[in-house]
């Protein structure tokens, strides 16, 4: 009490601050570290859950090999007069066992818009290339290096991701001159493109291997160095599981090849072997 005044006087109450300062920088760091890891789980609950919807069959491969008009037949049962495709096509592929209905994604095959499969690849459980099967031999560097590029995006999947199925479908069989009216077409297609893409692949495979630069070739058949494009002449995916040997499918790293001896042209009706993509639809049936 002031003995002058009569009033009595009550301390004010401290308030002690805290003696660390760092214990609100800590607090602000625990919280942004439950956060970022909160933010992983979920990316991490989301990619899952997109790789397991992964249903996108898609078409690859140069142009006027035939993608369009396997697109056309496998979509509508038929096919459509069609011209160099200058962006992608893509529809619904309905399965009668399946309740889920397949995407069929079909990509240019000019050289600068064939990189375009990259933004399907990561939700594609098969990917076909598409060749031409009656002009594989005057166009084989061409048709090798568009396939490395997809060779090489394939095993540039993370592992943690699984790898699509490839598939190589020697399109245009009926076209394939065979020395008998028996033989078998389709065999004969996928035997000249198995062998002649393993050979020219074998050829940049070595090629790299010396240190060389591999050329691209485009369709027009002028070239240009694979450096100037981006797509590197050290490119990888031609790894097999058996060193020492040549380039072979069967021994490929990034799992296995599927051939298919295509064409839209139907069955002869005799060897029962022409034309016919039942065998696409059966594998998309059984595996998509």
């Amino acid at each position: 009490m002031d003995s002058d005044s009569g009033y009595t006087v009550v301390a004010e109450p401290k308030i002690e601050l805290s003696k660390d300062p760092l214990s609100s920088q800590t607090l602000i760091l625990a919280s942004l570290s439950a956060a970022v890891v909160l933010l992983a789980i979920v990316i991490f609950i989301s990619r899952r859950k997109n790789q397991s919807k992964r249903n996108i069959f898609l078409l690859t491969g140069p142009s006027d090999s035939g993608k369009t008009a396997i697109f056309s037949s496998l979509i509508y049962q038929h096919t459509i007069p069609t011209n160099t495709s200058m962006q992608p096509n893509s529809s619904l592929l309905k399965i009668s066992s399946k309740k889920e209905p397949v995407q069929v994604v079909d990509v240019p095959g000019h050289p600068r818009l064939r990189g375009q499969f990259k933004e399907s690849l990561a939700f594609s459980k098969a990917v076909a290339f598409v060749v031409d099967a009656n002009t594989i031999s005057r166009n084989a560097a061409v048709v090798a290096e568009h396939l490395h590029i997809i060779l090489h995006s394939i095993m540039s999947i993370p592992p943690s991701q699984s790898l699509p199925t490839l598939l190589i479908l020697a399109h245009k069989s009926d076209l394939v001159r065979a020395s008998s009216i028996s033989a078998d077409t389709a065999s004969l297609a996928v035997t000249r493109v198995q062998t002649i893409l393993e050979r020219e692949l074998e050829r940049r495979r070595q090629s790299q291997m010396g240190g060389m630069n591999v050329e691209s070739l485009g369709d027009d058949g002028t070239a240009s160095n694979e450096k100037d494009e981006g797509a590197a002449g050290n490119m990888g995916g031609l790894d097999c599981t058996t060193p020492g040997e040549g380039f072979k499918f069967d021994n490929w790293e990034g799992g296995e090849v599927v051939f298919f001896g295509t064409s839209v042209k139907g069955s002869d009706g005799e060897n029962g072997l022409k034309g016919s993509l039942d065998s696409v639809r059966e594998w998309i049936e059984e595996n998509m």
